[in-house]
């Protein structure tokens, strides 16, 4: 018999209660033993859930029993989380975990600790929920040196987007439906500022790199100036508006960003909606590969979870070596990674207007939909570059005002 330990009983918690439960024999045939929940760790009590009974208050509990092989930490946030998760591994303990800010603040080390005890650190539902990302990069894609990750990594901002596209909605109407509806939080920063996006997409660049790449360190950009007008112009060009989190390896540069992005009709990511993520993995000899399902809710991230637990009952005292290293990689400026932009620019004489981004951009097509303004999309060149020529247009003569500017998706950056 396996015995368990969940730190928890929010969302994630009871779904991984209702998983173990609910598909108990599957589980345990894939093990070959029993799996015994016998704490679940919580401030609160619930008279009316049979899980009561298993109800602990004091951490301690857990720490101290020898019988705990595995502990599973759904709490999320970095204190106590790392405290407890930390001192689990040094008791000889494996740990589960779903909390994507405890793996990008500290990953390194909690796996460092955890080989050092000959147990493992397990975060598979840290990144895209119930979207098996974390395993088939250290399982199945090893043979392949990762180029590229695209992803959209988190469900509240691409629901929003979605709602834009399909509704015309304004970004103000569609964040108070989605609040409604409890995809988004009553402070949505995480989300809508990119936040959530940013700490998934530096674990994976981390394993990517085998080395830290610290979140502190990404180019971050929300959706909180993407517009019902922006939109309208990317539905005239047959495209959508994702926010996108990137990262490339190539030629010796490692960058990454998360930022908005205009992605193709023909791209994977343009039938990506609503709630839903994807993760899309370039590789020197496979090419690409996709991911996609649902990257929250309760049962599919629970199920993630779960699946951590059946591998860490299998490996009892086997490290099985899932993670990165401590070295901070160090990441490009997005300054110099090419790229193109939609711009909306505001004019006050479109002639002049016009003959300004001519003779600062060379190109001679533009997007006329509203009255007193117009778009254009650039030619690719380095970011920086493209910056620096924006700044001579808001100079220009006949240019009142530069609305916004989007990126086009581009892998290949």
């Amino acid at each position: 018999m396996a015995v368990i330990a969940v730190l928890g009983y929010g969302t994630v918690g009871s779904g991984v209660v209702e998983v173990m439960n609910t598909n108990k024999k599957s589980i345990e045939s894939r093990t070959g033993q029993s799996i015994d929940i016998k704490y679940v760790l919580d401030l609160r009590d619930f008279p009316d859930d049979p899980v009561q009974k298993i109800i602990t208050h004091n951490y301690d509990d857990i720490l101290n029993d020898e019988s705990v092989e595995v502990v599973v930490e759904v709490m999320g946030g970095i204190n106590p989380a790392y405290t407890f998760v930390k001192s689990a591994l040094q008791k000889g303990k494996s740990v589960c975990t779903s909390n994507k800010e405890l793996v990008a603040a500290h990953g390194a080390e909690l796996m460092r600790v955890a080989k050092e005890n000959n147990v493992n650190f397990l975060y598979e539902a840290s990144v895209g929920g119930g979207i098996p990302i974390i395993r088939p990069i250290n399982r199945s894609i090893t043979s392949d040196k990762i180029e590229g990750i695209t992803g959209i990594l988190n469900g509240t901002t691409n629901y929003m987007l979605s709602k834009m596209t399909e509704d015309g909605m304004e970004y103000d109407d569609v964040l108070k439906i989605a609040q409604e509806k409890g995809y988004a939080e009553r402070n949505p920063a995480a989300d809508v500022e990119g936040h959530d996006a940013c700490r998934k997409i530096a674990i994976l660049a981390s394993l990517a790199t085998e080395k830290t790449v610290s979140y502190d360190d990404i180019y971050t950009e929300g959706i909180t100036n993407i517009s019902k007008t922006d939109i309208e112009y990317v539905k005239h060009m047959g495209c959508a508006v994702k926010l996108l989190a990137s990262a490339g390896f190539t030629d010796g540069k490692v960058w990454a960003r998360v930022a908005p992005a205009i992605v193709d009709k023909d791209s994977p990511m343009n039938m990506v909606n609503n709630v839903f993520n994807a993760i899309l993995l370039r590789g020197n000899m496979l090419g690409d590969v996709m991911f996609y399902g649902r990257g929250a809710g309760k049962l599919p991230t629970a199920a993630a979870v779960v699946s951590d637990i059946v591998d860490a009952v299998k490996h009892k005292h086997v490290n099985l070596g899932i993670g990165w290293s401590e070295q901070k990689q160090e990441l490009e400026s997005i300054d110099s990674i090419s790229v193109r932009k939609f711009v909306r620019i505001e004019y006050d004489d479109i002639d002049r207007a016009k003959s300004a981004v001519k003779h600062i951009f060379k190109t001679e097509e533009f997007m006329e939909y509203f009255d007193g303004e117009l778009a254009f999309v650039t030619d690719k060149a380095e970011e920086g570059d493209i910056n620096d020529r924006l700044n001579m247009l808001l100079n220009s003569e006949g240019i009142s005002d530069i609305l916004n500017t989007i990126r086009m998706e581009d892998m290949e950056a």
